[in-house]
C-alpha cells in the first residue's frame, strides 16, 4: 500500500485529515437532547440542575468536536468560559440587562463552533456519515445561536415580542419561546403564539430564514455533486 505524502506548504489540501471518531454524531445527540429537555426545565430544583448539566455537556462536546488543532482548542476554551457559567441564562424566566454580556459571549462561542465545523465538513472531498452529522449540527447550532440573538434583543427591548394570551400562559417571553421562534423562522413554518413586534426582530427573522434555506441548498448541492462525481466510477467498476 502506498503511503500518503505528508502535508506540505505546497499542497495545503493534505493538511485536511479525515474526520475520525464520532465527534459530530455525539454533538448531534447532545444538541437534540438539549432541545428536547427545554420544555421540562424549571427555574430551580433537580430539573434545573439536570438541564444545566446537559448544557455544560453540550459545551464540552462542542469543544471536543473542534479539537483538531491546539489553537482551536485554546480559542474554544476561552470562549466557552461564559457558556459554562451562564449556559442557561437566556432560558430563565427573569432576564436582566446585566445578562447581555454573558449572552453575547455565549453567542460568540456558538459562532466560532459553527465556523470551524463548517470549514471542516465542507472541506472534505467525499462526505461521510460523520460529516453529514456535522452538517446537521451546524443547522441546529444556527437555530440556538439566533435564539440567543432574540434573547439579547428581548433583554434590551422588553416589548420586542408579543405573546398571544389566548395561547400562552405567560406574558413575558422565556427561553423556550426564543427557541420556538428561532426554529419556526428557520423552517419558515412560523411560531404560533409569539410574534415579532420590533422591525429589528423581524429583520433578524427574515435573515435567519434566508440563511437556513441557503444552507440547506448548499448542503444538498454538495451531497448531490459528490454523488454524481462518484457515480461514473461505480458504474465502471461494475
Amino acid at each position: 500500500m502506498a503511503q500518503v505524502p505528508p502535508p506540505t506548504a505546497e499542497n495545503p489540501a493534505r493538511r485536511i485529515l479525515p474526520v475520525t471518531g464520532h465527534k459530530f454524531f455525539l454533538l448531534f445527540l447532545f444538541l437534540l437532547a438539549n432541545l428536547a429537555l427545554y420544555p421540562y426545565m424549571a427555574d430551580s430544583g433537580v430539573r434545573y440542575r439536570v438541564f444545566r448539566m446537559v448544557g455544560a455537556a453540550v459545551t464540552l462536546m462542542s469543544i471536543y468536536a473542534v479539537s483538531f488543532r491546539r489553537g482551536l482548542i485554546f480559542v474554544a476554551l476561552i470562549l466557552a468560559v461564559p457558556a459554562f457559567m451562564e449556559h442557561a441564562i437566556v432560558f430563565r424566566t427573569t432576564l436582566v440587562p446585566a445578562s447581555v454580556f454573558n449572552v453575547v459571549l455565549s453567542f460568540a462561542f456558538d459562532v466560532f463552533i459553527i465556523v470551524v465545523i463548517f470549514h471542516r465538513v465542507f472541506a472534505r472531498e467525499e462526505p461521510t456519515a460523520e460529516t453529514i452529522f456535522g452538517a446537521v449540527c451546524i443547522y441546529l447550532l444556527i437555530g440556538f445561536s439566533f435564539a440567543r440573538l432574540y434573547a439579547i434583543v428581548a433583554i434590551i427591548r422588553p416589548h420586542a415580542f408579543y405573546l398571544d394570551p389566548a395561547i400562552n400562559l405567560h406574558t413575558v417571553p422565556v427561553g423556550f419561546d426564543f427557541i420556538f421562534f428561532s426554529f419556526g423562522s428557520m423552517t419558515t413554518a412560523g411560531a404560533a403564539g409569539i410574534s415579532a413586534v420590533l422591525p429589528q426582530v423581524r429583520s433578524l427573522s427574515m435573515i435567519e430564514s434566508v440563511l437556513a434555506v441557503l444552507y440547506l441548498a448548499v448542503m444538498i448541492a454538495r451531497l448531490m455533486g459528490t454523488y454524481r462525481t462518484n457515480q461514473p466510477n461505480s458504474l465502471e467498476s461494475s
